[in-house]
């Protein structure tokens, strides 16, 4: 099983989790995919997308090789035990839920619960977080990641909202761990016209970004 430390270490060497909701199912295989060949690893599919247990099922046998797939919008215990017999590597949340941490803890899976505030934060982290969900980044912008960091640099942080290809190495200069990707990567126009070659083309971009972020660092 994957531990949470190890998948903390992932996260920090891959940065991306990309975000998947409202996927249409019979679509899920050729996005995940490209997602692959895009070189994604970490691929997050939200519990209220119809079909959700089937798509993380489906992903974990056809790339729990390569990729670490995970449920968001895990907004209680009872989902969390679903994701979890579905598959699913790691969990999200929008909000701080102790049980669904704990939960999380004691089977060794990967917990990422979304916070906005330095009390939220530092409660998600003091119950167990693998890392915090800074949400919602698109309404907070990056000046509130940068004065968060100051006070809180020992809490790993991913970002969601509002992170794009021009400026994704601002955020993980700013001190982000990881950022979450939506539509920058794989939005819901190219998934129903079937445009995997972009999906691939934008993850990959989004990859390079990151790898050339990493080879700059000290």
């Amino acid at each position: 099983m994957q531990s949470q430390d190890h998948l903390l270490e992932q996260l920090k060497e891959h940065r991306i989790i990309s975000i998947l909701r409202g996927i249409p199912k019979d679509r899920a295989q050729n996005v995940a995919d490209a997602l692959q060949r895009g070189g994604i690893v970490f691929a997050e599919v939200t519990m209220n997308t119809v079909g959700a247990l089937d798509i993380i099922s489906q992903w974990r046998e056809s790339h729990g090789l390569n990729m670490l797939i995970g449920a968001g919008t895990v907004l209680d215990v009872d989902m969390a035990k679903e994701a979890v017999a579905a598959g699913a590597q790691y969990l999200v949340s929008p909000n701080v839920d102790e049980a669904v941490i704990q939960y999380a803890r004691d089977r060794g899976i990967g917990v990422f619960p979304g916070a906005m505030t330095p009390t939220e934060i530092v409660a998600a982290w003091k119950a167990g977080a693998t890392a915090v969900k800074l949400f919602p980044m698109a309404s907070l912008g990056i000046g509130y990641l940068k004065e968060i960091r100051a006070p809180l640099d020992q809490i790993p942080l991913v970002v969601t909202g509002g992170v794009r290809i021009d400026n994704i190495q601002e955020f993980l200069a700013a001190g982000s761990t990881g950022v979450g990707l939506g539509g920058s990567i794989a939005n819901g126009e190219l998934i129903r016209e079937g445009r995997y070659d972009q999906i691939e083309l934008n993850a990959a971009t989004m990859v390079q970004a990151v790898k050339s972020y990493n080879a700059s660092r000290p």
